[in-house]
Parts: structure tokens; sequence; C-alpha cells
């Protein structure tokens, strides 16, 4: 399995350029700082996840907006310093937000050829200004991709968007993932680019009934449920029937007979094997569980998923650093922490 260097041990950064109702300077200034790269060193990662949007690069016209790379720029300077590669991931894009809280239209943003130059544009832009950091910057083209209907659509602009990239920045690692939320088994739809500095990525929270207990933003979800882990796979499944079906439908594959390491080889083996038959690396760019969940469960999720991980080499990113319903800072628990870190 080919591998990205520089991105094994992971973690996100949500929050602080993306996903925040505070868009004030204090927030952007104070949110993430120096200590917090130096933290995360700390604990052996490699790498930081950025998750940005698209409203601090430019305006709604279009036009770009110079100081809403100053951010971005500290963050390089901080990562530089302890060592740290990035991923800069554009979260939202003008015309697509996968956010489910965001109502508008899934699906405009695939066929709108207009809103897709502002795409191409808006990352030329970002790949005029760090070309020259290939060794430490990678980019990721566009977070969780809703409905599986449009994937085909999603390849042409996907690879249309690496070559724009890549005559501007042919060094830098592209990343690129499929629908249903860039879940897993979407994988073996992507296109295979004809490019050795491009990978595949997924997101991996299975159990949804698990890692997303209580969550307020899943529909249907009762926010006072709470599920430990493992439990049986019966029981997670008849949990999970009032979900969306492209959330939870990793649970009731018909090949999956229990909880564990083996669930998640099962899970993952697909996207490997097309992963490994294209030559393409294969990198997971979230995983987490809600904060909501017992700590002793959290371990138990997080060790059983990274032992598939390290078995087959895949890069990740844990979900998140610091709040978010996911942050690994905000446990109060020291030991538990740690026990999480070790095996991120």
């Amino acid at each position: 399995m080919r591998t990205i260097q520089g991105y094994t041990h992971g973690i996100n950064l949500g929050g602080w350029l993306s996903q925040n109702d505070d868009t004030s300077k204090k927030h952007y200034n104070n949110f993430i700082t120096e200590k917090d790269i130096k933290y995360i060193a700390s604990l052996g990662l490699d790498h930081v996840r950025i998750p940005i949007d698209y409203m601090l690069l430019e305006e709604e016209d279009g036009t770009e907006k110079q100081e809403g790379y100053y951010y971005l720029n500290k963050c390089i300077e901080w990562c530089k310093k302890y060592n740290i590669h990035i991923i800069i991931d554009l979260h939202k894009t003008y015309g697509y937000s996968f956010d489910p809280l965001d109502k508008t239209d899934k699906k405009i943003f695939f066929y709108n050829k207009k809103i897709q130059e502002r795409f191409y544009t808006l990352w030329k832009r970002i790949a005029v200004r760090y070309k020259g950091l290939s060794y430490m910057v990678a980019f990721e083209l566009l977070n969780e991709i809703v409905e599986p209907e449009v994937a085909e659509e999603w390849n042409k602009i996907a690879l249309n968007a690496i070559h724009e990239i890549h005559k501007i920045a042919p060094d830098t690692w592209i990343i690129f993932g499929g629908t249903m939320y860039n879940s897993v088994l979407s994988v073996p739809s992507l296109a295979v680019p004809d490019d050795k500095k491009v990978a595949f990525t997924f997101h991996s929270y299975e159990p949804i009934i698990f890692t997303h207990q209580g969550a307020y933003w899943v529909d249907n979800m009762n926010p006072d449920f709470r599920i430990s882990y493992p439990e049986s796979l019966s029981k997670y499944r008849n949990c999970s029937k009032n979900l969306k079906y492209q959330l939870v439908s990793s649970i009731f594959r018909k090949d999956l007979t229990s909880l564990g390491t083996d669930f998640f080889e099962k899970l993952f083996l697909p996207a490997i094997k097309y992963a490994e038959e294209n030559n393409v690396p294969i990198y997971c760019g979230e995983y987490g569980v809600i904060d909501l969940a017992d700590d002793i469960s959290k371990v138990k999720w997080v060790k059983d998923i990274c032992t598939i991980f390290n078995k087959y080499q895949i890069g990740r990113a844990y979900w998140n650093y610091k709040e978010k319903d996911y942050g690994i800072v905000n446990i109060e628990n020291e030991e538990i922490k740690k026990q999480l870190a070790e095996n991120f």
C-alpha cells in the first residue's frame, strides 16, 4: 500500500476556520495558537487537517479576501517550527455545503458550471500561494459529498480540479473522497487519476449510532440516547433503524457478524483493495467519538479502528482537537486523554 509520508497520525482543527458561529478576529486569533500546535506535536502526531470555509478566503461575489489567508499562514509558521504537516481541507465551497443543518441544495454545485468555475478559481489561488510548500502542505478538494447520485459528476469535477491545481503546484499531494458523507463504501466509485500525487480519502464514524449518540444534528436521533461500545451487532442494528440509511448502511452489511477489529477490517477491505489495485494511497480524514459517549467506550473504539489503520498503513486524522462535540482537549480525565492519543 502506497502512503503519504508525513500524514500518518493526525488530528483535525475543526471549529477554527470552519463551522464556527463566531467569525470575529478574537475567535480566529485565540481558538488555535502556537501553544496548541506545540501540544499536538508533544502527543507524537505528525499532521493537522485544517477545515476552512470559502467565506474566509473570498467574498460572496468571488473577490479574494487577502486577510483571510493570515490565519493559515500563521499556522504554517507554527507547524514548520514543530515539524507538523498540514492538510488544507476546503470544508465548504461557494454553492455547496455538506452540513445537515444547512438546508441548501446538496446537488446544484455538481450541475452548475459557473459555480464549479468559482471552485476551480479558489483552488488555483490556494495553489499559487502554497505551491512552494509541497513538502509539508497537502490539499483536500472538498469535504463530504452527500448525495450518491452525483458521484459521476463529482469525479469529473475532481479530476479537472486536480489537473488545474497540478499545473500550478505539481508536487503537492491532492486528496479527494466520495459520496455518502465520504463513506468508505464510496471509495471504489472514485475515478482513478493518471497522477501519482493524488490520494483517496474517507471518513469513518461507524457505527454512527455509537459515535453520534445523542447528536442534535442527526435526524431522528434521541438526544438522550446512549450506548456503549462494543455491544451486540443486533442491538446496534435495532437502534439504527430510524436513522437515515446513508448514514448507517455499513452496520447492515450482510458479511458483518460482530463489532470489533473484524468489523472495521471487513468494512474497509473493498476500499483498501481498490486503492491497492490502482496504486493510490488511501487516507482517513476523520474518525472520532462524540463527547456524550462514555470514556472507556471511546478508548475501546479508537483502539479497534486504529488497529486496522495500522495493519493496512492507513494515515488518519482524529476528529476533533477542540470542541465541536468531539474535542480531545475537552476531556477532563487526563488518563483517558493519554490513552486516546497513544492510539491515534
